[in-house]
């Protein structure tokens, strides 16, 4: 008897008993959906991390002020405003292995155009914030070094503000806005960047001068600088060791002392970001995993109800010619065949819970093509793996036994 015969009787044996073959493959269904699902969401979850890591730019440091304490209570960095613009100018100058600095102080205001208004998050910075973020912008000028000088009142809006205020970024270009009462013209609007890693619209935003911000929105903060201070490093590991020799020095703080200040690498906190992403995506693989070995194991148990139900029919099969390969050969065709058609059924079923959750919960999910060609494949050595007991089993009855079997 051929494989062909072979893989027909076994569809005759699968389709005598359809509602019981599909239970069978079930397990399968479920084990290789949840393997596709779950990867893929893990997969977006990466790619959502990676994406928040590019929105910021490379070799960024983010260099904070100290921590504040009084009464025994201790703020995080950047509650007590150590660093001064004096401080940002000698980073700007002195250091060789920072390319670019920019301070980035915020605050939250209501931003009123003629017709409309919207509440933001604005920032007083300077020109060399779009060459640290490496964000352009699309329409319009950007900030200059002119308008820091100058301190004039010129903002740049995000896409979405532009959006918000005017209805277009185009429309939004010469238009005023008032920003705690202060009049400011639109000259600019940024490049789209998108959400960022914690979700929040990079695009809501609006960027100042950062002496305007310093004279028109914050007059009392003098020459401090409470925000943080953004470098573009040439050499991460050699501008952290020059960023933190400089202002201990200008700060006057002891040997042994602690720093008044915190020197932050991004890429450190993506990397921990990624590795989270990583083990979260792991986890879920994992659980899907013991999914497909549930569905393998249900696939044994109901191979060994049919083999015992089966048994006359084994026994005449054996009776007339048939050979011990032969029956496990059909035994395990029927195991693969149910295994097959079900990991085939869950990758679509898998595929289709991924981007249907993607599109419910607004959380990215990515396909991976390596993926969907695995899990039928993985699906096939299950059913292969877990139905050889019971094809074992088949091909060792006794002829005389079978015959005999009630």
């Amino acid at each position: 008897m051929n494989w062909l015969q072979t893989l027909r009787l076994a569809f005759k044996a699968l389709m005598r008993n359809l509602f019981r073959s599909f239970l069978t493959a079930l397990g399968i269904i479920i084990g290789v959906g949840a393997v596709i699902t779950m990867v893929s969401i893990g997969e977006g979850a990466r790619s959502r991390v990676e994406q928040a890591t590019a929105s910021m730019g490379a070799n960024i440091l983010i260099v904070m002020s100290g921590s504040s304490s009084a009464g025994g209570v201790r703020g995080g960095f950047g509650t007590q405003p150590t660093l001064t613009r004096d401080d940002l100018r000698a980073m700007q100058t002195e250091l060789s292995q920072v390319d670019s600095a920019a301070a980035d102080l915020r605050t939250n205001a209501q931003l009123q155009s003629e017709e409309q208004n919207w509440a933001t998050s604005v920032h007083g910075t300077s020109a060399a914030f779009h060459r640290i973020r490496e964000w352009p912008v699309e329409y319009g000028a950007a900030l200059t070094d002119s308008d820091v000088e100058s301190a004039t009142k010129v903002v740049v809006l995000g896409a979405t503000v532009a959006e918000k205020l005017f209805g277009s970024p185009q429309d939004s270009l010469g238009q005023l806005v008032r920003i705690k009462g202060v009049p400011f013209q639109v000259i600019g609007v940024l490049s789209k960047k998108g959400q960022s890693g914690n979700g929040q619209d990079n695009d809501d935003t609006a960027l100042v001068p950062l002496s305007t911000y310093l004279q028109r929105l914050a007059p009392a903060l003098g020459r401090t600088l409470p925000g943080t201070i953004l470098i573009k490093a040439v050499n991460v590991p050699a501008a952290i060791s020059q960023v933190t020799t400089l202002l201990r020095d200008r700060h006057r703080i002891r040997d042994g002392a602690d720093d008044d200040f915190s020197v932050r690498n991004l890429a450190d906190v993506a990397n921990a970001q990624q590795a989270n992403a990583d083990t979260f995506a792991l986890l879920l693989a994992a659980v899907a995993a013991v999914s497909l070995l549930v569905g393998g194991i249900g696939i044994m148990n109901i191979m060994l109800v049919s083999v015992t139900e089966r048994t006359r029919e084994i026994g005449i099969r054996m009776a007339i010619g048939a050979t011990p390969g032969q029956v496990l050969s059909q035994f395990l065709v029927e195991a693969l065949t149910l295994s097959l058609l079900g990991g085939l059924i869950g990758m679509a079923a898998g595929v289709g819970t991924a981007m249907g959750l993607s599109a419910y919960m607004q959380w990215p999910s990515l396909i991976r093509v390596d993926v969907l060609i695995i899990a039928p494949v993985f699906s096939a050595l299950v059913g292969v793996g877990f139905g050889m007991y019971p094809a074992l089993k088949a091909s060792r009855l006794d002829p005389i036994v079978a015959l005999r079997f009630e």
